[in-house]
């Protein structure tokens, strides 16, 4: 203690300030990055609960004295409890599901109730358990189903109910593949429902229209999807993975049409029956007319005339020869395709390193469009135009550099930011120590230098 307060008695004034102030501010800086150190990394919990389920939640929390941070509606709580939180929470039942279900069915007992009452609690259930299916895809926040059932009458038409949904995408908008998905979702759900009486509605762009192409435009993109990849599989095994790319276009037959020909052949005649009569007969004429020589004795004279007769007859008859044929079109069937293939040249490094590209050969590209046309199965007759070229694709951009596994001292349990701030308060410390305490306590040599003693002259 005593050479503290002498080397504090010989400071000057203005180096004493110095040295309370380094000190000050080496504490608070210890004192922050240690409290910084000790803040637990806040992670994301849960966010988007209306505040009833929010509430829930927090008040799990506090009940399991587990600390917290809400910012808006998002709640926050450690890194390394997050997982372990979420999966407490949802064997309790939390955050519980918006709307509820088939368990509003479990209230109703047989006595007391009305069919007016099964019926709306019947309707409710359908309800939330669309609402709970559509919460279950991830690509949605918040959903909300209703479907509206007209009365039926005694001698009427049945009558056919209608839908609404109304849904919060992650994506801020709800696509038209995911807004057919909910129509047929909820027009399975409840009978009688059409896809059609079934209306999508976004939070945030409202009303999202029928897809006029419906199903016949989805299935001409997965046609041609399979084309193109079956190309470009074809097309790398030659000129390398990532040097062709293929573009198709399918057209559809959104119509469905039947075509009844019947061809006739006047030259090709074909005998379908033959009928043949022959008739024959004589005649000797003796109960002819009377004439002189019927009047001699017997024979005295001629005793008459005799004629024969023979007749013959064919009929056949003909038919006219005719083919028949009916050509069905249903909706879906390929009404015409066209394909646009695109195939980089080849790259060939000279001995200083310059790098040249060439186009391929004709040849090579006639073979190549030949193996197309064979793999799509490309129909001249219809229309089909199949184009390949070849041209010099740009050199991608580099995205940067290849991650790799870490190890040693980081790639254990140890946390990367608990060694970071450890390593901010020793360096902080570090430069305090060195520019702020070293020079001010070093001033004291600079300013009093020591005094020699007295050396008496040699004689």
């Amino acid at each position: 203690m005593n050479p503290l307060l002498s080397l504090w008695s010989t400071l000057t004034p203005r180096r004493r300030f110095a040295v309370i102030g380094a000190s000050l501010a080496m504490f608070v800086t210890v004192l922050a990055l240690g409290r910084l150190a000790a803040t637990p990394d806040m992670a994301l919990l849960y966010s988007g609960l209306d505040p009833a389920r929010s509430g829930e939640v927090v008040a799990a929390l506090e009940s399991r004295n587990v600390a917290y941070n809400v910012r808006g509606q998002a709640i926050m709580v450690d890194a390394t409890q997050r997982d372990s939180l979420r999966m407490e929470l949802a064997a309790e039942g939390l955050p519980a599901q918006a709307g509820a279900g088939y368990e509003l069915l479990d209230s109703l007992s047989g006595f007391g109730t009305t069919a007016q009452m099964f019926d709306a609690a019947w309707g409710r259930a359908i309800e939330g358990e669309l609402a709970r299916t559509i919460l279950a895809n991830p690509s949605f926040r918040a959903a909300r189903v209703h479907i509206a059932r007209p009365e039926s009458q005694a001698f009427g038409a049945k009558p056919i109910p209608t839908a609404s949904v109304v849904v919060t995408s992650l994506a801020g908008l709800t696509s038209q593949a995911e807004a057919r998905a909910l129509r047929h979702l909820v027009a399975a759900a409840v009978p009688n429902l059409l896809p059609d009486g079934v209306e999508v509605i976004d939070s945030v762009s409202g009303l999202v229209p029928l897809d006029e192409a419906g199903p016949t435009q989805a299935s001409a993109e997965s046609r041609a999807d399979a084309i193109r990849a079956n190309v470009e599989r074809l097309l790398a095994a030659r000129v390398g993975t990532g040097k062709a790319v293929v573009q198709v276009a399918i057209e559809l037959e959104t119509q469905a049409e039947q075509i009844t020909e019947r061809v006739l052949d006047p030259q090709g005649r074909v005998a379908l029956t033959t009928e043949s009569t022959s008739k024959s007969g004589s005649d000797s004429g003796a109960g002819g007319a009377v004439t002189v020589a019927s009047n001699l004795p017997e024979g005295g004279g001629q005793g008459g005339t005799k004629s024969e007769t023979a007749e013959s007859n064919e009929r056949t008859s003909f038919d006219v020869s005719e083919t028949q044929r009916a050509i069905t079109r249903v909706p879906g069937d390929i009404r015409r395709m066209t394909l646009a293939v695109l195939v980089d040249g080849t790259r060939t490094v000279a001995e200083d390193g310059t790098e040249t590209w060439q186009p391929r050969s004709d040849e090579e590209l006639a073979t190549l469009q030949e193996l197309v046309t064979a793999a799509v199965g490309i129909n001249s007759d219809r229309g089909d135009v199949l184009t390949l070229k070849t041209l010099e694709f740009s050199p991608p951009a580099e995205l940067g550099t290849l991650a790799t596994a870490s190890s040693g001292l980081l790639s254990g349990s140890i946390d990367l930011m608990t060694l970071v701030k450890l390593a901010l308060l020793a360096l902080v410390a570090t430069l305090l120590g060195l520019f702020v305490l070293r020079p001010a306590l070093a001033g004291r040599t600079a300013a009093e230098p020591l005094a020699l003693p007295d050396v008496a002259p040699r004689p």
